[in-house]
């Protein structure tokens, strides 16, 4: 297992993820500030996996079945798959944003942000832009509309499908509560957040709102923004389903019609020929019984 290290950052890798290891140690020393938060102090420890065995060993019983990477905040430390990762794991260099996001965040805040909070800072940091896409093609949406924010927290273990809703909303969520001050952005209320230790009272101090009214806010817009798409994505879907489900019974109704045509025509054909053998042996028939005329016979009187 080699060893690299740069600034507050050290990554260990096997031989074949040498060229990651790199890579990521030159990314993470260059982004290395994080929108609201002092830039961070704590040495890191990232650990390249070279094969999902040895990830879930390095991460602990902690890790989902689901993740490719995971941050230890309490360790600071991060635990990656290697080059040996399937294609949905992602890009690596934004895994390792999103979960250093986490570390920076915790060591600012220790445990006072909520899951949600954590989880959508992480991917808003991480410029996490596609994880709207999930909110455009929600059933769960359409269907049940926008959870409360303190219901998201039980969705990050309830498998990949419901973490990736979970995570879509917090998302969201953070995004929205950022673009409440264009000036700052969560500057202010990261400072208010971390003095008083409550966050209802950092966002009226920072942003003049309460926390239950962002929150009905958030839901409500987020709905008007994404509803209407999640439900023409589920009709179209719907639409596709049912066109695939018809498909055979189209085209075996269409082999019936067929298949009836041609027994129709085959019976018109038959009864055709019938019908000119009859009118041909009619003819030849009254051609047998015509009487014949002789010489001899001639007109009487």
């Amino acid at each position: 297992m080699d060893s690299l290290a740069s600034g507050r950052f050290t990554i260990t890798a096997d031989a074949a993820d040498r060229a990651l290891a790199r890579t990521l140690l030159a990314r993470a020393q260059g982004t290395d500030t994080f929108p609201g938060l002092p830039r961070p102090r704590d040495a890191v420890l990232i650990q390249i996996a070279p094969d999902l065995r040895r990830f879930r060993e390095y991460s602990g019983a902690g890790a989902p079945e689901w993740g490719s990477a995971i941050a230890i905040p309490a360790e600071h430390r991060i635990v990656m798959q290697g080059t040996a990762a399937g294609s949905d794991a992602g890009d690596p260099t934004a895994a390792l944003r999103h979960e250093l996001a986490h570390l920076a965040l915790h060591e600012s805040l220790d445990d006072l942000p909520p899951r949600w909070f954590d989880e959508g800072y992480a991917s808003w940091s991480a410029r996490e832009w596609e994880r709207d896409d999930a909110l455009a093609a929600s059933v769960g949406l359409v269907l049940h509309g926008v959870p409360p924010l303190d219901s998201l927290d039980a969705g990050f273990s309830g498998g990949a499908v419901r973490a990736g809703m979970a995570y879509a909303l917090s998302f969201r969520a953070v995004a929205d509560l950022a673009a409440l001050d264009s000036a700052r952005g969560l500057s202010l209320f990261f400072a208010r957040w971390r003095a008083s230790g409550n966050m209802d009272r950092a966002m009226r101090e920072a942003f003049g709102i309460t926390e239950a009214s962002f929150e009905a806010q958030w839901r409500a817009r987020t709905m008007r923004r994404f509803g209407l798409l999640a439900l023409m994505a589920n009709l179209a879907a719907i639409a596709a389903l049912v066109a695939l489900l018809l498909t055979p019974l189209w085209f075996a109704r269409r082999q019936r019609e067929r298949a009836r045509l041609e027994a129709m025509r085959a019976a018109e054909a038959a009864a055709e020929r019938a019908a000119r053998a009859s009118a041909i042996a009619l003819l030849l028939d009254a051609a047998g019984h015509e009487p014949k005329r002789t010489e001899r016979e001639g007109p009487s009187g």
